[in-house]
């Protein structure tokens, strides 16, 4: 399976020069957050491929220009062809806007999922905005990332963690692909893409 991962900055490869033959192959559209809605609900029109979504924390405007055709996966695990989708959007509490959490608060979202979790026997992707603690975050609190996801990671050792927030623009030490235990990293800034089945994705994410 083929997946186009995107977070915080619309492609102009995508929206301003789009050919529909760019998304040929592409199976599943994962955002991870801070996108224009609009930019989302413009994807969905060109491809038959499910878009799925997390809030960042700059998304408050979904509430008022929800991305049309598109799939919230916030709290939940979403199933795509068998494949266990868990999603859970925002950044650390920095000034109490919306979709922004305490690293308590975050624990507790995911202590709601218990049920979720047992039913469907953990999850194959994990998707979020910010990153983990630690893991290819920033240390200034608004990009640091949530320690309860290095749990997560730990205990159901997903394929994939999928997360955006720590622009690659940014200058600083922030990777596109990284690895932790059994879990393939991938920070989705602006697009990427990279085959689900791939067992050296390192090499392969573009």
């Amino acid at each position: 399976m083929k997946i186009l991962a995107i977070a915080d900055e619309e492609s102009s490869y995508l929206w301003d020069y789009f050919e529909k033959s760019k998304l040929e192959g592409i199976d599943l559209i994962i955002s991870c957050g801070d996108l224009d809605p609009r930019y989302l609900s413009f994807l969905t029109t060109f491809t038959a491929a499910p878009v799925l979504y997390v809030h960042g924390n700059h998304d408050g405007k979904y509430e008022e220009i929800p991305p049309e055709g598109c799939i919230c996966i916030e709290d939940k695990i979403y199933v795509h062809e068998g494949i266990r989708i868990l999603g859970l959007g925002g950044s650390m509490r920095y000034t109490g806007g919306s979709h922004q959490y305490t690293e308590r608060q975050m624990k507790q979202r995911v202590l709601r999922l218990g049920f979720q979790l047992f039913r469907r026997h953990g999850f194959d992707i994990l998707v979020t905005h910010a990153p983990a603690y630690n893991l290819n975050d920033g240390r200034d609190l608004p990009h640091q990332g949530f320690r309860v996801f290095i749990s997560l990671l730990e205990k159901y050792r997903p394929k994939f963690f999928l997360h955006g927030h720590v622009h690659m623009s940014y200058g600083r030490r922030h990777k596109r692909y990284d690895k932790y235990q059994d879990t393939h990293v991938i920070n989705a800034y602006e697009r990427c893409v990279f085959e689900f089945e791939d067992e050296n994705v390192k090499e392969h994410v573009y």
